[in-house]
């Protein structure tokens, strides 16, 4: 499918130069700009041989912040078809985004919130082209010291919420080394003022009017716990 200097071209190592940062929540994001991914998809595989469809677009919630602007979050799930110069081979793949709108007019939130989720996607599906789509970003072990694992016999359980209480006040001294997660998947809870902080192989939602925001939260694969009243994920070894 691929020729001998486009499989070279993915393996290599991604230029520091296009990695981009940002803050949310506290937290340095690195990632790849949507332009940046379409650029390099062109350059690889060549214009023309590959195009990508948006399969499902749909609004997940809908909320207004502490600070009066409305917050729309949207899903969006991509297929990017790859072909070669003869057009005689391709490849498919396919992935899921999420993106937030804020603004204070509904019009702008939709627009925002749809075209990040699209982005989101389409550069989630490239990913699993290699590194120079940005996969790299992802390895915890090139990022991000790798959080020691709950034992097995511990997995099904959530923790308690003494516990969480206390990680939730060490977590902001230690966000830079100690997180083995992808912070930038959860941008649409970073932009509603919530946090995700890491506990004993579980991922818990910390914030402010949390139950309010539940809707987004949920889109974001957290479950509630009634017991400990939160909203928590097991983090899935291997799984950005």
């Amino acid at each position: 499918m691929f020729n001998d200097n486009q499989i070279k071209t993915l393996n290599n190592e991604l230029d520091s130069s296009r990695i981009k940062t940002r803050e949310k929540g506290n937290i340095n994001l690195s990632y790849l700009e949507g332009f940046d991914v379409i650029e390099t998809a062109n350059s690889i595989f060549g214009f023309g041989n590959w195009s990508y469809n948006v399969s499902k677009l749909e609004q997940v919630s809908q909320e207004v912040n502490s600070n009066q602007n409305h917050v729309v979050c949207y899903k969006a799930i991509v297929k990017i078809l790859v072909e070669n110069n003869q057009h005689t081979q391709s490849i498919s793949r396919e992935d899921v985004g999420f993106g937030s709108g804020i603004a204070k007019t509904l019009a702008d939130c939709h627009e925002n919130g749809a075209k990040e989720a699209i982005t989101d996607a389409l550069k989630r599906a490239l990913r699993s082209f290699g590194n120079q789509f940005g996969n790299s970003l992802y390895d915890k072990t090139r990022n991000h010291n790798t959080q020691n694992q709950a034992n097995n016999s511990n997995s099904n359980k959530v923790p308690s919420s003494t516990n969480v209480s206390n990680t939730t006040a060490t977590s902001s001294n230690n966000r830079s080394n100690t997180q083995s997660f992808n912070q930038y998947e959860y941008q649409s809870l970073y932009n509603l003022g919530l946090n995700i902080v890491e506990h004993s192989g579980f991922l818990i939602v910390v914030g402010d009017d949390i139950f309010s925001k539940k809707d987004s939260i949920k889109a974001c694969g957290f479950r509630w716990d009634g017991k400990t009243k939160q909203w928590y994920k097991q983090i899935e070894e291997g799984v950005a």
